[in-house]
C-alpha cells in the first residue's frame, strides 16, 4: 500500500471573472448616470434621439447599477467567501462558470431592451418576461452552486455572512417570481397580472426588498467577512450578528408600504409599513455597531491601509442611510420629502456611500489576492480614489438634500388668498444650481472609479491568476 498526496484548490476563476467585470460594468452604469444628469441641466443633450432620452437611460442606469456593478460582485464575493468559510471547492464548478457567463448575457439584454424601449414600467423590474425567464435559469443555478457548496463544507458550522448571503438568494427569487408574473402577447411585450392599488402594493413590497436583499443582506455579508479580515480581528460580537440577521429579515419583508404613503393605498397599510421602518431602525444600527466595534484595537490600520478606510465609510453611509429611511418613512417628514431631490439624494447616499464604498473595498481586499499579489499595484491610486469618491458622494448628497427640502418647501407654501406662492418650473428654477453640483459630485466619483479599473489593470499585468490551496489530502493506492 503506497500513500500518494493530493492538492484541492479553491476555485478563483468565476470570482476574478466577476471581480473584473463589475469594475468594468460599474463604469458603464456610472457614464450612464453622468449623461442623465448632464440632461437635467442641459436638456439638448438627448439630440432628439428617442435611445437617448432620460426616459429610456435612467432605468437602463439603475438596473447597471443594482444588477450589473452590485450584481457581479456579489455574485464573485459570495462565491469567494463560501468557499473560503467552507473550507471546500464550489458545488459544481461548471455551473458556476455558467452563472457568469449567464448573468453577463442577462446584463447585455436589458441594456438592449431598454434602450429600444421595452420594458414593464415597474422600478427596478423593468425587463420582459423572456430576460425574466433568463434571470431565473440563471439564479436557480446560482442558488444551486451556493447552497450545495454549503452542503459539501467541511467545516462543522455555517458562518454568518453565508445566513447573508442564502437569505438575498432565496428572498430575491421569491421577489423576482412574484414582480414577473405576466401574460406576454409577443417577444418582447406583455400584459400585466397586476391591476391598480394592487399592483402598487406588490410593486413596492418588490421594489423596497429589492433594496433590502440585494442591496442590503447580501452586502452584510460582505461586511461580516471582509472587515474582520482587512482589521485582523474577530467580528466584535458573533451572537449580536445572529441576532442582527434574524431581526433584519423578519423586518425589512413589511416596509414596503412606506414608498407609497399619500397614495390610494389603504392607511393601515401605510401605517404599517410606517411601523415596521422604525423598527427596522434596531437591526440596521446593531449590524453597523457590529461592524465598528470591530476595530475596536485596530483603528490605528486606518492610517495605512485604504481598503479599511473604504470598509469603514460604506459602514458609516450604512448607518447614516438606515436612519434616514426610517426617518422620511414618518408621514409628517415624508408629506415634505415626498416627489423631492430629498428622496433621490437619501437612495445614492445608500448607493455610492454604502454599496459603492462596500465593493470597492471589497475589491481591492480580494483582486491581489486572486492574482498572486500582496497588494494593489499602487497604494497611493486607492487613496486618491477613496478621497476624490468621499468628496464627491458629499457634493452629490448634500445637494440633493438641499433641493429636496427646498422643493418640499416650495410646493406647499401657500399666500393668504389660499393660492399657490410658486409655480413648479419656479422650483425647477431654484433647483438648477443643485444639480449643476450633483453632476460635478457624480463626476467625481466617476474619475475614482476611472483609477480603480487602471489599477485593477496594473495589478493584474503584474501578476498572474493563482487559485489557493484548500488542503493537502491523502489517497491510498494498492
Amino acid at each position: 500500500m503506497t500513500t500518494a498526496s493530493t492538492t484541492e484548490f479553491f476555485d478563483y476563476k468565476v470570482v476574478r471573472q466577476f471581480a473584473v467585470m463589475s469594475v468594468i460594468w460599474g463604469i458603464v452604469g456610472l457614464l450612464v448616470g453622468l449623461v442623465i444628469a448632464a440632461q437635467l441641466i442641459w436638456p439638448a443633450l438627448n439630440f432628439d434621439l428617442p435611445f437617448l432620452t432620460y426616459g429610456r437611460l435612467r432605468p437602463l442606469h439603475t438596473n447597471a447599477i443594482i444588477f450589473a456593478f452590485g450584481g457581479c460582485a456579489l455574485f464573485g464575493t459570495s462565491y469567494y467567501i463560501v468557499q473560503r468559510t467552507c473550507q471546500t471547492r464550489l458545488f459544481l464548478p461548471k455551473l458556476a462558470s455558467f452563472t457568469f457567463w449567464g448573468w453577463q448575457l442577462v446584463i447585455l439584454c436589458a441594456a438592449l431592451s431598454l434602450i429600444f424601449g421595452f420594458t414593464t414600467g415597474n422600478e427596478y423590474a423593468e425587463l420582459e418576461w423572456p430576460i425574466d425567464i433568463l434571470i431565473t435559469v440563471v439564479w436557480v443555478a446560482y442558488a444551486l452552486v451556493f447552497f450545495g457548496t454549503i452542503a459539501i463544507r467541511r467545516t462543522p458550522h455555517i458562518y454568518v455572512a453565508n445566513w447573508f448571503f442564502g437569505a438575498f438568494i432565496i428572498a430575491v427569487a421569491i421577489l423576482h417570481l412574484l414582480r414577473s408574473v405576466e401574460i406576454p402577447y409577443s417577444l418582447m411585450r406583455s400584459y400585466p397580472v397586476y391591476a391598480g392599488v394592487q399592483d402598487a402594493m406588490i410593486q413596492w413590497w418588490y421594489g423596497h426588498n429589492a433594496v433590502g436583499f440585494f442591496l442590503t443582506a447580501a452586502f452584510l455579508g460582505m461586511v461580516y467577512y471582509f472587515i474582520p479580515k482587512a482589521a485582523g480581528r474577530p467580528i466584535y460580537s458573533y451572537r449580536l450578528s445572529v441576532v442582527h440577521f434574524w431581526a433584519l429579515i423578519f423586518t425589512y419583508m413589511w416596509a414596503g408600504p412606506h414608498h407609497l404613503l399619500y397614495t390610494a393605498l389603504p392607511d393601515w397599510a401605510q401605517s404599517l409599513g410606517m411601523l415596521f421602518s422604525l423598527i427596522l431602525l434596531v437591526p440596521s444600527w446593531g449590524g453597523m455597531i457590529n461592524g465598528m466595534m470591530t476595530l475596536s484595537g485596530a483603528w490605528y490600520k486606518l492610517r495605512t491601509d485604504p481598503v479599511l478606510k473604504f470598509l469603514v465609510v460604506a459602514l458609516t453611509f450604512y448607518g447614516m442611510s438606515t436612519f434616514e429611511g426610517p426617518m422620511l418613512s414618518v408621514k409628517t417628514i415624508n408629506a415634505l420629502s415626498h416627489y423631492t431631490d430629498w428622496t433621490v439624494g437619501h437612495a445614492h447616499s445608500g448607493a455610492l456611500g454604502w454599496n459603492g464604498f462596500l465593493i470597492f473595498g471589497a475589491l481591492y481586499y480580494l483582486i491581489p489576492r486572486l492574482f498572486g499579489q500582496t497588494k494593489m499595484w499602487s497604494v497611493s491610486l486607492m487613496n486618491t480614489h477613496f478621497w476624490i469618491g468621499t468628496i464627491g458622494i458629499v457634493l452629490y448628497v448634500a445637494s440633493l438634500w438641499v433641493a429636496g427640502v427646498m422643493q418640499g418647501l416650495m410646493w406647499r407654501a401657500v399666500g393668504e388668498d389660499g393660492t399657490l406662492v410658486y409655480t413648479f418650473i419656479e422650483s425647477v428654477k431654484y433647483s438648477y444650481p443643485f444639480w449643476v453640483i450633483r453632476l460635478v459630485g457624480g463626476l467625481l466619483y466617476f474619475v475614482g472609479m476611472l483609477l480603480m479599473l487602471y489599477n485593477v489593470l496594473k495589478t493584474i499585468g503584474a501578476g498572474k491568476a493563482v487559485d489557493a490551496e484548500v488542503f493537502a489530502t491523502a489517497s491510498a493506492k494498492a
